[in-house]
């Protein structure tokens, strides 16, 4: 069985709340969707805003491959003949070889929403699809509200969908608009419209958190094309997630699908297509998010010791994933095992300071401290346990002075006093805000040694407050991120004083940086 793909990532996923691509964005998405083999891609709706028509001229210039471009618009106006209707003149003007039009098949929206007849809306689709054959385009129509419709009045439901297939619709696509049909509602329509037309596909919204099982019983009830996003992206809960979609159809459904050979490739797709809309990828996504193949209880360590696929649906290499075994305080020394090339421990360096590291790790997260997001601080801490850390430097003292002038002006100051080997460094530095004058005076003590510590960049801040309910006397976390061209150290620090987890965090990501670096020996 072979299904198709139909991607409306830049259409529909642009209608997620807090999404707003620009036509270079789109275009960026485009080529991605193009390589990693879509065979649909739903462009826009050209005349529904300037964007989506400067998309369509541009697009021109794109190699498509196989992938086809599909424009989106509506069956004609209530009042207007085809001929005369400009959204419909828009999208023969885009050039796309495929263009999609949704029209209502629920009678409340045909009353209600569009304020005319049944019949006059009968006789929308059949015009609208046969007036676009006419003219040489691939048709794709998708019956809006179908399910919603099918439950409320099924006969004039699939009275709509037989305009479409009389008309030459190429597909027929049922739509969950809403979001709310269950699974065995989604198998009883598309069992219905396959009477009428051969070529179904599904549209599903994720309002029951069902889009992605919805669209897969569809394809199991006969479906042959699945409408999606890519993570997901779209209007309200957003609609069928691709990246789930996908490898279901392909590793547990076994259905061909033109893109299965660029699988491997879908987890950089997903984390692309984030970046360009300027989310943060979602960590818990299922098959491509960062978490999706990590484990953190010992008890999964030690059996993906002896078999990967004790604690695993699928090998995450397949999607382009990989596995990661975390260090918390839910873990064992099956754990450290799992990562003791990473950590620099030898099995027998395991096997002597598991226990004591495995508690060291145990109290530290009981203080509130998280090592899952901060590697380096727990490379640190292991090599401190086995005594096989050299500190490059430490800190005598420092001082923190912040001046709140007349007109409102925050001026901070750090002092800090800091011993490399038998040299003393006292120096002082300003900064934006008291972190970052810390920061400032630590690396003007220590450029003069380590003159390579100019490479090292914080790149991000966070702070979290572990107890609420303390008020001011709360223990916080803080996260910093650094980098050193394109490698990232992360680290954590833990206290009831912002300041003094943040210089510990500071501090954690300046001696990764060095010892990593060869830099410094002092014990």
């Amino acid at each position: 069985m072979k299904v198709y793909l139909y991607d409306t990532t830049l259409r529909d996923g642009a209608q997620a709340e807090g999404i707003s691509y620009t036509v270079s964005d789109k275009l960026k998405i485009a080529r991605k969707l193009i390589a990693f083999g879509i065979d649909y891609l739903e462009g826009g709706w050209p005349g529904a805003n300037p964007k989506d028509l400067e998309f369509f001229q541009d697009a021109k210039k794109l190699d498509f491959n196989k992938t086809k471009l599909a424009a989106f618009g509506s069956t004609r106006h209530p009042r207007l003949k085809v001929k005369d209707d400009p959204n419909l003149l828009n999208l023969i003007k885009s050039e796309a070889p495929v263009v999609t039009v949704f029209g209502k098949s629920w009678d409340l929206h045909v009353e209600s929403a569009l304020a005319t007849t049944l019949e006059n809306n009968l006789l929308m689709v059949y015009e609208t699809v046969a007036f676009l054959k006419e003219v040489g385009r691939e048709v794709v129509f998708d019956a809006e509200h179908f399910f919603d419709g099918f439950k409320n009045n099924p006969e004039y439901a699939l009275k709509v969908i037989e305009q479409a297939a009389r008309a030459g619709a190429d597909f027929i696509v049922l739509c969950d608009t809403n979001g709310g049909s269950l699974p065995k509602e989604i198998r009883a329509g598309v069992e219905a419209a396959l009477k009428i037309h051969p070529r179904i596909g599904i549209h599903t919204h994720n309002d029951s958190e069902l889009a992605v099982a919805n669209s897969l019983i569809a394809v199991e009830a006969g479906a042959v094309m699945v409408q999606g996003t890519i993570n997901g992206y779209g209007e309200r809960c957003g609609n069928a997630n691709l990246c789930s979609v996908i490898p279901n159809l392909i590793l547990k459904m076994g259905v061909e699908v033109n893109c299965q050979d660029n699988l491997k490739n879908l987890t950089r797709l997903s984390r692309y297509v984030a970046e360009i809309a300027n989310l943060h990828p979602n960590p818990y996504q299922p098959y491509t998010g960062q978490s999706a193949f990590t484990h953190k209880g010992g008890v999964h360590a030690s059996a993906l010791l002896k078999d990967k696929g004790t604690y695993e649906h699928i090998p995450p290499e397949l999607v382009g994933n990989h596995r990661k075994v975390s260090i918390s305080d839910q873990a064992g020394v099956s754990n450290l095992l799992f990562n003791s090339e990473n950590l620099g421990l030898s099995e027998e360096e395991v096997k002597t300071y598991g226990k004591e590291l495995v508690a060291a790790i145990k109290a530290m997260e009981h203080q509130g401290y998280q090592f899952e997001g901060a590697e380096a601080s727990l490379e640190l801490l292991v090599r401190r346990v086995t005594g096989k850390l050299s500190e490059p430097f430490k800190i005598d003292n420092s001082k923190l002075i912040i001046e709140i002038k007349e007109d409102g002006r925050v001026l901070s100051e750090a002092v800090v006093k800091v011993r490399v080997g038998d040299t003393t460094i006292h120096t002082a530095s300003d900064g934006n805000g008291p972190v970052n004058a810390l920061d400032n005076a630590l690396r003007k003590a220590l450029l003069e040694i380590y003159p390579n510590l100019s490479e090292l960049k914080l790149t991000d801040y966070k702070v979290r407050v572990l107890n609420e309910k303390a008020g001011t006397e709360a223990v916080v976390r803080v996260l910093i991120e650094s980098s050193a061209g394109e490698k990232s150290i992360n680290t954590v620090g833990v206290s009831t004083n912002i300041i003094e987890a943040s210089l510990k965090a500071l501090t954690d990501s300046l001696v990764y940086f060095l010892i990593n670096n060869n830099e410094g020996t002092v014990s």
